[in-house]
């Protein structure tokens, strides 16, 4: 690290052939992990690969990351996320519909006319569903 507290420009790139990381989860505290996991499966169509009641984890496949690991917190989620989902569905309105069939709730945290639609998960989480996926020819 140089002293501005930035790391040499020659260093990052080198690092940068060689790095290894691979985004492994999103971690979700929930007061129910199991149930809002079964959620979030249900609505990611993903699949169940840990169904311990403190770690309970979907995937897209069994062999697929990143997955979304649900873990237990003692207490109600009180204010706006920091950190929350984009989906792009093909067909926004029908996406949306499905949602809150499924137990969504739509949510305003200040968004005002947008193109994407703020929901709720079923412990309140934030999402969104952006606009619609455009097909090029």
């Amino acid at each position: 690290m140089s002293p501005s507290g930035r790391g040499s420009l020659a260093a990052a790139l080198s690092y940068a052939g060689s790095m290894t990381l691979q985004w492994e989860q999103t971690i979700v505290e929930a007061q129910n992990p199991g149930a809002l996991g079964n959620w979030w499966m249900e609505a990611l169509n993903w699949v169940v690969v840990n169904d311990d009641p403190d770690e309970f984890e979907i995937r897209p496949a069994a062999d697929r990351l990143p997955g979304l690991l649900f873990v237990p917190v003692p207490v109600r989620k009180t204010t706006k996320n920091r950190l929350h989902l984009d989906f792009r569905p093909d067909d926004r309105d029908a996406e949306v519909d499905r949602l809150l069939a499924l137990g969504a709730k739509r949510a305003d945290i200040g968004q005002g006319e947008q193109t994407w639609v703020v929901l709720q998960d079923p412990e309140g989480n934030e999402f969104c569903i952006l606009g619609s996926r455009v097909l090029i020819p």
